[in-house]
């Protein structure tokens, strides 16, 4: 899907070189500087700035004195080195002068700021070192621009092997997308900013103690944790006894104490939104809110923010990123390198090439891998060094060196390390054997053991085929490795030299500290706490501009940079192009070899001995008509008659067994003989009689091309754009006269070499197009003989086998109970009506209802009913309402399992349960439902009143929550949702074990380097575990959000503790499996920064390498897998992924036209009255923008909470009161414009009417009351408006239309994740509702109810915490009280359930399903925003088209009389145009395929779009196998007719100016009968009209008509031509032109009246002789009988005729 570019051709134009221009003339005076080694140095010392400037901030001077003087010793070289080149440069180009002076050039530009910004920061630290500036002064940051010298490095590199400007379009096409896509991002910004200002406005309503005094606010003053609460008693959260709520901003607190997040005006709201958007720290806003105001507001502001600005609108980024690099792929493709095979070409051994080696080998890494797995913390006194794992390092060691010794030996030193392979077996065999060095053992080395795991890819070939297929070349992704590592240093190095002298902040004292700050924000774990860290030490000034830096590089780092890696997966995933169409055609005969077997459970039957029943006759033939043999009973009797035959020959004295065996070969021979000349005589009949039509018609199509071409028709016309329908025309013409190879000799007389070279390319290519005719066409019939042969082979088992399809063995195939069964299960609702004549489906008013109510059948419908209510009624249960012990919500549960009772009688009566065609148990949605039936079938009739924790019945309990899954198996679009989930198990299985054994690495590592390090005691102050006793004071966290600082002698809250000496909480490395589970938790982003600060503070700084490596491959690469690998399976699923650039486009381009409408814009009023005048402003796009400007600042108006206590909201008030005069001024001008009928066509008119008639209302609401409510009302109208401008402006109209059809493309996905989430719930009700409070398991998030789970669950999707969350679950004694007696009286929780519950529930909805919504999003972003230049018909095609419709349909019906469709293509323009006078056959084609499609009736706007669509593509090329037979067999039966029917015209006119002059010429006969009788003779034979050819007598003209199937045998054809400007007849006016007849001039004779006509027909039908004056002087009726018979004679021969080659049958009509 992901290929819908074109790739462009390579012209021959010069590459483009975005790098400096390193050559310098030739004849410079100064010759160093065009030396290749001095470039390499200038790129090495740029690598030295960059680190000398990381170097240089005052904690690093602090740590390490002598690295002052080193940095400026740098710096003091660089700045010489960089000067001196500097001067050189300007000395060999110029200063200013010249056309590449140095000034003139943008890279020397670049270079000389840089060396401005070295002797700047080389005068700074002058002035530090002398003591002059204090080295914490803002003066530090004058270096910022320095680490930008990193460019330097990497820029020889811009030079690419393409077009300047082509390079130059994409980059500026893909620029301008991601502003655009911004914009968008930024509405939803501003959006949903301006209703969180209305909505809530601030938080600083805090509960604090009684005794708490204004200005004198403290943290003991705040309640343990910090509590938000509502002045309203109805509303939020209420303080216990001893506190009360207050504001703490009227208390004193400043707003850098209260913090920046939050709803006070537009600005901090927005930056809010953004922070909530990113999934970081919202839920915890969440929580604020709803203690704050109502809980409603909250959930519907937070969950679709979440849903919009997180999930949807933020993946565009996505879709723009995968869109353009999809584009470039093909021009990078050797830059990258291109995939070649990983196998060595080089001979080995006759050993080395064994399987057997091979396994042995990789058993025994496999052994290795187990062996390190099984290592585990033994406590402190256990000496490790000489155990049993290093004893067995030791030896795998060994073995693994001679294996390599082996290898070199048998291939040569050169030979082996030709494999990149081997190249990595030699790193581990060089890196285990310096590991086992006691000294090194279970240092840094260890990464070389782990690593061998690598080694067991080669087990399995599919895992190894797709590693290679992701991760080759390894120059593509490499180089974004290297951006993405640049990009980080950089930025971390400007960051450090921003905030390395503000005090108070300690996240960018050093580089490395800035380095990890930096990482952090990247991958958005805790960014948030980084920059609000850094608002809050750097105060409220300059608070903004921070906030605007963090913003910015967040947005690029996490949706631009990380799509790129998205980007660079799925392009490793796409197919080549040359193997899409060949896949197609596998994927077909794939699935036609599928559909001829049987399923399993029915070929079970053929397993037994046949049994037919058979017909007793009771009475004489004659009183009953006997019933059909089966076919199936007869063939017993023909095989048995052969065997007989077989047998007799046996017995037969002469016949020895060769005999036998030879007359039975000889019979099945000849049968298979005479089997196949039938059948291929019914084909050859069938084929000759369609061959012998086509090639008649294209016989006359192409006479009518050769006779405009050497007429010269198109000769002396003015060159003029041809429209893309022409195009396609004359193309689809070329390729039929090709395919066909009519005159070839001919038409390549005259031709220069290189044509007819072209000419055989372009024949060659159409008769290849002609073998994939045939191919799809057997594909097709394998197909129809598949379904046929299972049809037989089921008729077969029915007839033979008497139980075959009898539900349960009992129920027979006809029984009256079982056809009951039928109409009942099978019931469903259809109210599509159909013509009587036409037999199309009518459209009804309701048909979208209708449809929804025809999904599904009766019966389903009412399951998914009473499924749903049992789902309402499972909510309302919880730990301490249980349904054991609640009667109501008994009822539920009795009634669902009755009437799934009674659903699973009727269905298993009616299908069958298992051995039957359509049983119900045959896919696992039937095995689901029976699961489900059955575990609510035995909890029903057990009713356990005590469950154990842990025990059968509440297994029982847990899986009757699957129940809401039915609902899965009842709809069928909810069926395709789960087969989109698991037909891509596969590769999502495949990613599985690549993330796993990158765990599992990482894992061995950590225990062997960390196992029992981490574990300290949990006092700070305590360092050995002997001093680790007694008790002491832990502070108490109160609040993350407020700064408040500790006044002289206050404590902070805190109790007494024991100390103890103990690991992390959450996680460990003392054995692989903790070790293993918390790099999960770390591979989701989540917790990951506690890890990495913990191994840092109790095991070395240095050893934080290994956390950021890790979360860098898990996260860049990790899990882009599981979104490239989703997107791909979604693609696959869709068909799109085996669709090639073309065929893509295609689809994309039919999605788009189904969802153009009419415009809904009336047409100008004719006159220049008022009217019109009125209808030109409103068109006017100044006036447009001006509404669109009025709206931004009406909308401004919100920036600040509309309160009635508040003095600033009357004005405000006031002023939107007039922007609501202004737009209610707008709609009357618009409705005086279009007049009102004219202006309610358009649905954005509607909704402007709306919103200011609500406008209006609420003015005088507003002046009437003047509350709170017409405060809130009128917030509302604004914000309604504000919509609007997505209308307005074109970008945001395409992109908003992208978002709002992803969400109705994923309704199905979306209530398939709710589903899920529901199941979870329920679940997560029964493990852990009574579960105590921890660190997050809190009043706000728990399991006590099912509407509290779902809010749970819906956090965990977000990825909020969800480890902690997990942890808190597990909770297990002596930390919490058990009970065993039922689990609803223990606070304790499920170590194994929360495992495998909170993991299979994150790995399911966030990596599998919420990227299907990317998925959705990325195809419909290529749907709406795609280029003008990629589109088959563009966006200014289809405006064009519906302004035209428009004119054509002025009752705005959408619908227009077929007769309708010749105007409007004769009115259109541009690249749909139809030049009559070139292509008026196309034009009748066009016509007639509406006609037919329509039998005539009206058509709609998108029939005539659809058949224009079809028109101007290569079909060839855009479309599928099936359609593609279809279209052209569709396109030929039209061509087809439209000749009938033109000959059919013609020769009614021929006959009818023959019948007129002949009745003319009988009438003049008669007149001169009467007045001279002797000069009948004379008058009745006139003169022949062909001055070159005597007449002749009756002799000749019989003779001529013997000779007559001769003539028609050289295919002396009528030629049809509807482009012809002279028409189908001569006209009187042409009578004295001359006649041209194969190359003779004819003049016409003096006596005109009988001779022309008869003449003229005998001339159209390419006849040579005379008229036949006698049959037709006398008697008129006889005369047209005989014609009429003739040409009727005419036309069987023109459809029987074969392809002539003469050529001599031009003819000039």
């Amino acid at each position: 899907m992901l290929k819908r570019k074109q790739s462009s051709r390579v012209e021959a134009q010069p590459v483009a070189d975005f790098g400096p221009d390193e050559s310098l003339s030739d004849n410079a005076d100064i010759l160093w500087i065009n030396k290749p080694w001095v470039h390499s140095l200038l790129r090495i010392c740029a690598i030295i700035s960059v680190i000398s400037v990381c170097m240089n901030t005052p904690k690093t001077f602090e740590h390490y004195p002598p690295l002052q003087y080193v940095t400026f010793a740098l710096d003091t070289l660089l700045m010489f080195l960089y000067t001196a080149e500097m001067i050189a440069k300007m000395h060999i180009r110029g200063i200013v002068k010249g056309d590449s002076s140095y000034v003139k050039d943008r890279w020397c530009v670049f270079d000389g700021f840089m060396v401005f910004c070295l002797w700047v920061s080389l005068v700074l630290q002058v002035f530090e070192i002398a003591e002059i500036v204090d080295q914490m002064s803002p003066w530090g940051m004058l270096r910022i621009p320095r680490p930008l010298i990193m460019i330097r490095a990497f820029r020889i590199y811009f030079r690419f092997e393409l077009p300047r400007t082509r390079i130059t379009n994409i980059l500026k096409r893909s620029g301008e997308q991601i502003w655009s896509v911004s914009i968008f991002l930024l509405f939803f910004l501003l959006l949903y900013g301006i209703l969180g200002v209305q909505m809530f406005g601030t938080f600083t309503y805090h509960c604090v103690t009684d005794d708490t005094q204004p200005g004198n606010v403290t943290w003991n003053n705040l309640a343990i944790p910090d509590t938000h609460c509502s002045r309203e008693l109805e509303e939020g959260y209420q303080c216990p006894p001893g506190f009360k709520c207050m504001d703490l901003e009227d208390l004193g607190l400043s707003r850098q104490e209260l913090g920046y997040s939050g709803f006070n005006e537009i600005g901090t709201s927005i930056f809010t939104v953004y922070e909530a958007a990113s999934q970081e720290g919202w839920v915890f806003l969440m929580y604020r809110a709803i203690d704050s105001f109502p809980r409603w507001r909250s959930y519907f502001y937070f969950i679709t923010l979440i849903f919009f600005l997180a999930w949807l609108v933020k993946n565009v980024f996505i879709a723009v990123i995968i869109e353009t690099f999809a584009e470039i792929r093909v021009q990078f493709q050797q830059m990258w390198g291109s995939r070649s095979s990983t196998t060595s070409t080089a001979t080995t051994q006759k050993m080395m090439r064994s399987s057997v080696f091979h396994m042995f080998i990789l058993s025994m890494v496999a052994v290795d891998v187990i062996v390190a797995a099984s290592n585990y913390y033994k406590g402190e006194n256990f000496k490790r060094q000489y155990d049993e794992f290093y004893l067995a390092e030791v030896a795998f060691t060994v073995l693994f060196d001679l294996e390599a010794l082996l290898k070199i030996w048998c291939l040569g030193f050169t030979g082996y390390i030709s494999s990149s392979l081997h190249k990595f077996e030699l790193l581990l065999v060089i890196g285990t054997t310096l590991h086992i060095y006691p000294d090194l053992y279970h240092s840094q080395f260890t990464y070389f053991q782990v690593l061998r795991v690598v080694r067991l890819i080669k087990i399995s070939p599919a895992l190894e085929d797709f590693v290679y297929k992701i991760f080759g070349p390894g120059k593509k992704l490499g180089s974004l490795v290297v951006f993405t590592a640049s990009l980080l240093i950089v930025m971390s190095a400007i960051s450090l030299q921003m905030f390395c002298f503000v005090e108070e902040l300690d996240r960018f004292t050093t580089f490395p500290r800035a380095f990890m700050s930096m990482f952090q924000i990247l991958t958005q774990e805790g960014w948030v706490d980084v920059m609000d860290q850094t608002l809050n030490a750097v105060g409220h000034m300059w608070a903004p501009v921070v906030a605007i830096y963090f913003i910015l590089y967040h947005l690029f780092a996490t949706l631009i940079l990380l799509s790129l890696f998205v980007a660079v997966i799925l392009d490793n995933l796409e197919l080549d192009e040359d193997l899409k169409k060949l896949k197609q055609l596998k994927q077909s005969e794939a699935n036609a070899d599928t559909k001829e077997k049987l399923p399993l459970r029915l070929r079970i039957f053929e397993k037994f001995p046949n049994r037919p029943q058979m017909v007793k006759i009771s009475k004489l033939p004659s009183d009953f008509t006997v019933p059909k043999i089966r076919e199936s009973f007869m063939k017993q009797f023909i095989d048995r008659q052969q065997q007989d035959t077989s047998c007799l020959l046996r017995r037969l004295p002469s016949a020895s067994s060769s005999s036998c065996d030879h007359s039975k070969r000889s019979a099945i021979e000849e049968n298979r003989y005479i089997d196949q000349k039938l059948r291929k005589s019914v084909f050859s009949i069938r084929a000759r009689n369609l061959l012998e039509k086509e090639t008649a018609i294209n016989k006359i199509l192409r006479a009518c091309t050769r006779q405009r071409m050497l007429s010269g028709s198109f000769e002396g016309q003015p060159a003029k754009e041809r429209s893309i329908l022409s195009v396609q025309h004359h193309i689809r013409q070329e390729r039929r006269s090709l395919r066909h190879g009519s005159n070839s000799q001919r038409i390549s007389r005259g031709k220069s070499l290189e044509t007819l070279t072209q000419d055989h390319s372009n024949t060659v290519r159409y008769r290849n197009a002609q073998r994939e005719d045939s191919e799809i066409k057997m594909i097709q019939e394998k197909k129809e003989q598949a379904e046929m042969k299972r049809k037989v082979q089921e008729e077969e088992l029915r007839e033979n086998h008497p139980y075959f399809d009898k539900p349960l063995f009992i129920v027979g195939r006809e029984h009256r109970f079982r056809n009951f069964c039928r109409v009942v299960v099978r019931a469903r609702f259809n109210a599509s009506k159909t013509d009587p004549v036409t037999g199309a489906v009518k459209n009804t008013k309701y048909h979208q209802l209708y449809d929804l109510l025809g999904l599904v059948t009766y019966l389903d419908w009412v399951m998914i009913i009473v499924t749903i209510c049992s789902c309402i009624s499972m909510m309302f249960e919880s730990p301490f309402r249980r349904v054991m012990h609640a009667p109501t919500l008994q009822i539920a549960e009795y009634v669902f399992v009755i009437f799934m009772s009674i659903e699973l009688n009727l269905k298993i009566m009616a299908d069958g349960l298992f051995f039957t065609p359509t049983a119900v148990i045959r896919d696992f949605g039937g095995v689901m439902d029976i699961f489900i039936y059955l575990v609510s079938l035995i909890f029903l009739c057990w009713m356990p009143q005590n469950v154990p924790a842990k025990s059968g019945a509440q297994l029982l309990m847990v899986l009757r929550c699957l129940r809401p899954l039915r609902i899965f198996k009842l709809v069928p679009q909810m069926r395709k949702v789960v087969r989109e989930l698991f037909s891509g198990f596969k590769e999502i299985f495949l990613v599985s074990i690549l993330l796993l054994t990158l765990m599992l690495v990482f894992a061995s590592f950590g225990v062997q380097l960390f196992a029992g390090k981490l574990a300290k005691c949990n006092d700070p102050h305590i360092i050995s575990r002997e001093d680790c006793h007694g008790i002491f004071r832990i502070n108490v966290s109160v609040s993350k959000n407020l700064n408040l600082k500790l006044r002289p002698g206050e404590k902070k809250p805190g109790f007494w503790v024991p100390r103890v000496w103990a690991n992390p909480r959450n996680f460990n490395f003392d054995n692989v499996g903790n070790a293993m589970l918390a790099l999960f938790e770390v591979l989701s982003l989540k917790g990951w920064v506690e890890v990495r600060d913990v191994i840092i503070h109790r095991v070395g700084p240095i050893h934080g390498i290994y956390i950021h490596v890790f979360v860098f491959l898990g996260c860049m690469i990790g899990l882009t897998l599981f979104v490239g690998v989703v997107i791909a399976n979604f693609n696959e699923n869709k068909g799109t992924a085996l669709l090639t650039v073309d065929q893509r486009r295609w689809e994309d381009l039919k999605s788009r036209l189904k969802i153009a409408q009419p415009l809904h814009l009336p047409p100008r009023p004719d006159n220049d009255g008022f009217r019109a005048k009125m209808y030109d402003i409103t068109q006017h796009p100044f006036f447009k923008r001006t509404i669109a400007v009025l709206v931004l600042a009406q909308s401004v108006l919100l920036s600040v909470k509309w309160d009635a206590a508040d003095p600033v909201t009357v004005p405000l008030a006031t002023m939107s009161v007039v922007f609501t005069f202004i737009f209610v001024l707008e709609v009357t001008m618009k409705i005086i414009a279009m007049s009102p009928s004219g202006f309610w066509q358009s649905r954005r008119n509607r909704y402007d009417l709306l919103v200011t008639s609500l406008g209006v209302i609420w003015v005088i609401l507003h002046f009437a009351l003047l509350n709170a409510y017409t405060y809130m009302m009128g917030a509302c109208v604004i914000v309604f408006r504000f919509f609007s401008i997505c209308g307005k402006h074109v970008t945001l109209k395409m992109l908003l239309l992208t978002v709002v059809v992803s969400m109705y493309k994923s309704f199905f996905i979306i209530v398939g994740m709710f589903l899920l989430l529901l199941c979870y719930a329920f679940a997560g009700v029964v493990l852990f509702g009574t579960v105590k409070y921890g660190e997050n398991i809190n009043r706000h998030a728990n399991f006590s109810s099912a509407g509290k789970a779902i809010t749970v669950l819906f956090r965990i999707v977000t990825g909020e915490d969800w480890n902690k969350i997990m942890h808190d679950c597990m909770v297990q004694p002596p930390f919490c009280t058990p009970d065993n007696s039922t689990y609803w009286k223990t606070d304790c929780g499920n170590y194994a359930g929360a495992l495998m519950y909170f993991c299979s529930f994150y790995v399911i909805i966030a990596y599998i399903m919420l990227n299907l919504l990317v998925a959705i999003i990325v195809e419909n972003f290529s749907l709406f925003y795609s280029t003008e230049e990629d589109q088959l018909l563009s966006y200014n095609d289809l405006r064009h088209f519906q302004i035209i419709w428009n004119m054509v349909d002025d009752k705005r019906e959408g619908v227009i009389p077929t007769f309708r469709v010749k105007f409007l293509l004769r009115l259109l323009r541009g690249r749909l145009e139809v030049d009559l006078d070139k292509d008026k056959l196309l034009f009748k084609h066009m016509c007639y395929e509406m006609e037919r499609l329509h039998n005539g009736g009206d058509v709609t706007f998108h029939d005539v779009l659809s058949m224009l669509s079809y028109r101007s593509v290569d079909i060839r090329k855009s479309l599928q196998l099936e359609e593609l037979l279809a279209r052209e067999q569709l396109e030929y039966t039209i061509e087809e007719e439209v000749a009938k029917q033109t000959i059919r015209m013609w020769l009614k006119k021929c006959l009818k100016r023959i019948r007129a002059k002949q009745q003319q010429s009988c009438s003049i006969i008669h007149s001169l009968r009467e007045s001279q009788q002797q000069e009948l003779s004379r008058f009745l034979n006139p003169p022949s009209i062909e001055t070159t050819q005597p007449s002749e007598d009756m002799n000749a003209l019989n003779q001529d008509n013997s000779a007559q199937p001769e003539t028609s045998s050289q295919q002396q054809l009528l030629s049809p031509t509807l482009s012809d400007r002279g028409g189908y007849r001569q006209d009187a006016g042409d009578a004295g032109k001359p006649q041209r007849k194969f190359g003779q001039w004819r003049l016409p004779s003096a006596p005109k009246p009988i001779s022309h006509s008869v003449s003229s027909v005998n001339l159209r039908f390419g006849g040579r002789s005379t008229m036949k004056s006698v049959a037709c002087k006398m008697n008129p009726m006889s005369d047209a009988a005989s014609c009429g018979s003739e040409v009727k004679k005419w036309w069987t021969r023109q459809l029987t005729v074969e392809s002539d080659e003469s050529g001599e049958d031009l003819l000039d009509i």
